[in-house]
């Protein structure tokens, strides 16, 4: 594969699995669950408002769908299962195809979110399994990642993922509850990744 192209449709072919994990291109009848979760977190995202079901539908349409024909999208998305249930969302964003680099996102179910032995579980494994399609199926060479500084338990898991920290915005963002928060940056190469999960193919 040209590493710098991503072929049309191949994007519909982009899965894995662990244990009674699977990660999927993102599902349409998974856009509700999404916004609630989202609606339900603003506190860690880059969302000012609640969404409301329009928004969320007219988002899937215009840019979500549109995703699965293009050949050079600028994300892409997944749904995390866990024996066959939604329990998480992600992708990769920002996807630069020439620098082979992307940026990571990810947000769980709340519910799971809550339960630290759960969300780590969750969110390991999917660094895992996005990891796997990012620098082996796609050849990408970086994933970075933005989290503020008040989470610092998803900071612990995504360097014990084999991310590396590389610096701090300080009072970066302001948060629905008013407060300014630092943004720390993490980077990890394929390198990093082998070292954390094994060689990359």
């Amino acid at each position: 594969m040209n590493p710098t192209r991503l072929p049309t449709h191949s994007y519909l072919g982009l899965t894995d699995h662990h244990h009674s994990y699977q990660l999927v291109p993102i599902r349409y009848d998974d856009r509700e669950p999404i916004r609630a979760w989202r609606n339900a977190q603003l506190e860690v995202l880059r969302q000012a408002e609640p969404l409301t079901a329009a928004q969320q539908d007219a988002y899937f349409q215009r840019v979500v769908l549109p995703l699965f024909a293009q050949e050079h999208p600028d994300q892409l998305l997944f749904s995390l299962l866990h024996h066959g249930e939604l329990v998480a969302y992600g992708g990769l964003v920002h996807i630069s195809w020439p620098d082979r680099r992307a940026e990571v996102s990810f947000l769980a179910d709340p519910a799971r979110a809550a339960e630290a032995a759960t969300y780590r579980a969750d969110f390991l494994t999917y660094l895992r399994l996005l990891g796997r399609v990012a620098f082996e199926d796609l050849r990408l060479r970086r994933l970075v990642t933005e989290t503020y500084d008040i989470r610092p338990a998803h900071v612990a898991i995504m360097e014990e993922a084999g991310f590396r920290f590389e610096g701090r915005l300080r009072q970066h963002v302001r948060l629905t509850s008013g407060i300014f928060a630092d943004s720390l940056l993490h980077g990890q190469l394929a390198a990093d990744y082998a070292a954390a999960h094994g060689p990359v193919v």
